[in-house]
C-alpha cells in the first residue's frame, strides 16, 4: 500500500468520523427541541384536536392563537409573571453580589478557619431541602413571612453555598500577583475586589447568574408551601391552575408553558457566550 493510499484512507476515515460527531450533534438538538416543538404545537390546537390518532406535530388550519389571550383572561398571568421576575431578578442580583464576597474571602484573604469554615459551609449543600422544610416554616411564621415572598428572597439572597462554591473555583485561577500589585498601591480589599477581581470573574458570575435565574423563575416546592393568596402566585403555581384531580386544559397549559419557557431562553441567549466561558474556566463538569 502506498503513501498516498495510506492517507487517503486515513483522510476518508477523518470525513466519516466527523459526519458520525455530526450526526449524533443533530440527532441530539432534535431530541432536545422535539419537547419544545410539540408544546407550542399543543398550544395552536383546539379541545377536540389534542388527541387525535395518528398525533399531529402541526395543527390544523386555523390555529387556536386565542387560546393565548385565554390563558391571560382565565388567571392573572401578567401578576404572575411579574411576581416571577421580581422574585428571580432579586434573588440573581443578590446572590451574585453575597457569593461573590464570600467566594473572593474564601479565596483570597487569609483568615483563621477559612478551610474549615469553607467545608462547613460545602456541608451545607449535603442537607435535604425536606429537613429543614417544617423548622423554615415555623420560623417565617413566627416573623409574619407566611403569604409574603420574603421567605422566597431572604434565604436564596443570604447563603448560596454552591455560588460560592463555584465563584471561589474561578477566584482560585486568578494570580494573587494582580492583589500584591494592587496592595503595593494602596488599594484596600474593597477596591481590589470591586476594581480587578469583579470585573474578572464576569464568566463565571453569568454562569452563576443563569442557573439562580433558572432556578428561581422554575421554583415550585416553595411558593407552593408560603404563598396563598392567587396575586401573588408565581408562574409555576399559576400553571398548576389549569389541571385538577379530574381535568386538563392541556391547550391552554402549554400556551401558558410556551410563554413561560420564553425568559428563559433569551437569557440563555444573550448569556450563552459568558455561560461557556465560566463553566469552563469555573471548572464545572457535567
Amino acid at each position: 500500500m502506498t503513501f498516498k493510499t495510506q492517507m487517503g484512507i486515513k483522510k476518508a476515515s477523518g470525513y466519516f468520523g466527523l459526519l458520525f460527531i455530526y450526526v449524533v450533534i443533530i440527532a441530539g438538538a432534535i431530541a432536545m427541541i422535539f419537547p419544545f416543538a410539540w408544546m407550542a404545537s399543543t398550544s395552536l390546537k383546539g379541545r377536540t384536536n389534542l388527541f387525535v390518532y395518528p398525533p399531529q406535530l402541526l395543527p390544523n388550519w386555523p390555529w387556536q392563537w386565542n387560546n393565548y389571550k385565554q390563558v391571560f383572561t382565565r388567571l392573572p398571568m401578567a401578576m404572575g409573571f411579574f411576581n416571577s421576575a421580581k422574585i428571580a431578578v432579586i434573588n440573581t442580583l443578590g446572590t451574585l453580589l453575597s457569593a461573590t464576597m464570600a467566594a473572593f474571602g474564601f479565596a483570597k484573604l487569609r483568615f483563621r478557619f477559612r478551610n474549615q469554615l469553607f467545608m462547613v459551609l460545602l456541608a451545607t449543600m449535603m442537607i435535604p431541602g425536606q429537613v429543614t422544610l417544617i423548622p423554615m416554616f415555623v420560623w417565617f411564621k413566627n416573623f409574619g413571612w407566611i403569604d409574603t415572598h420574603l421567605p422566597l428572597i431572604v434565604p436564596a439572597v443570604l447563603c448560596n453555598a454552591y455560588g460560592v462554591f463555584l465563584l471561589r473555583q474561578f477566584f482560585m485561577t486568578i494570580p494573587d500577583s494582580y492583589a500584591e500589585s494592587a496592595k503595593i498601591d494602596g488599594a484596600n480589599y474593597l477596591t481590589i475586589f470591586f476594581r480587578i477581581m469583579l470585573p474578572l470573574c464576569v464568566p463565571a458570575m453569568a454562569t452563576l447568574g443563569v442557573f439562580c435565574f433558572m432556578g428561581n423563575w422554575n421554583s415550585f416546592l416553595t411558593p407552593l408551601i408560603y404563598l396563598n393568596t392567587r396575586t401573588k402566585f408565581t408562574i409555576p403555581l399559576l400553571l398548576m391552575s389549569f389541571q385538577n384531580g379530574y381535568t386538563r386544559n392541556w391547550n391552554l397549559l402549554m400556551a401558558a408553558s410556551t410563554i413561560s419557557v420564553l425568559p428563559i431562553i433569551l437569557i440563555y441567549i444573550f448569556a450563552q457566550r459568558y455561560f461557556i466561558e465560566g463553566v469552563v474556566l469555573s471548572g464545572v463538569k457535567g
